[in-house]
């Protein structure tokens, strides 16, 4: 088993899906990132080596600090690899407007501000209770412990009621 931020990810599992048992990561969220650190599809967790799995614990442990992929230009059908003792060409760095002028950037890299575990589970934490506070419909149902998002009220808030009962009185 092999352990990042103290996630447990099963050895025998591709690294697309072992990453999905983070909160917050999804199937197409964990592509993105295994592309981003250049892990291949087909690559299981026992296959990781050590650089690898630093990689992925220093991305998903801060990724608003993680350095921007090269933009290389993409090749034409029609391309014919270099020989070896031709140079490779440099890959071309991004150019924005907004970095001149001072400007925050608007995140282009979707993975930037992705948010996992704790952080994501506070915000969503946050918004609950946000909802309840402004006293909107929705509010009210998290707090009865209702079904929230128009499900059959007959038999699921019943069922939501016995699941999510709180004693109040001890």
């Amino acid at each position: 088993m092999v352990h990042i931020l103290g996630i447990m990810l099963p050895e025998k599992q591709l690294v697309n899906y072992a990453l999905t048992h983070f909160y917050g990561i999804g199937r197409k969220t964990a592509q993105r990132l295994c592309a981003r650190i250049q892990i291949h599809e087909t690559c299981k967790v026992r296959k990781l080596s050590s650089s690898q799995i630093t990689a992925i614990t220093a991305f998903l442990s801060s990724p608003s600090t993680a350095p921007i992929l090269p933009h290389l230009p993409l090749a034409s059908p029609d391309y014919v690899p270099p020989h070896p003792s031709q140079p490779v060409p440099a890959p071309i760095p991004p150019t924005t407007t907004a970095e001149s002028s001072g400007k925050k950037l608007l995140p282009g890299d979707r993975l930037r501000t992705i948010k996992i575990e704790s952080d994501l589970l506070r915000e969503v934490r946050e918004n609950i209770a946000h909802l309840r506070n402004i006293g909107s419909y929705i509010g009210r149902r998290h707090a009865m412990g209702l079904p929230v998002r128009g499900q059959n009220t007959q038999t699921n808030a019943r069922t939501a009621r016995k699941l999510n009962r709180i004693d109040r009185f001890s």
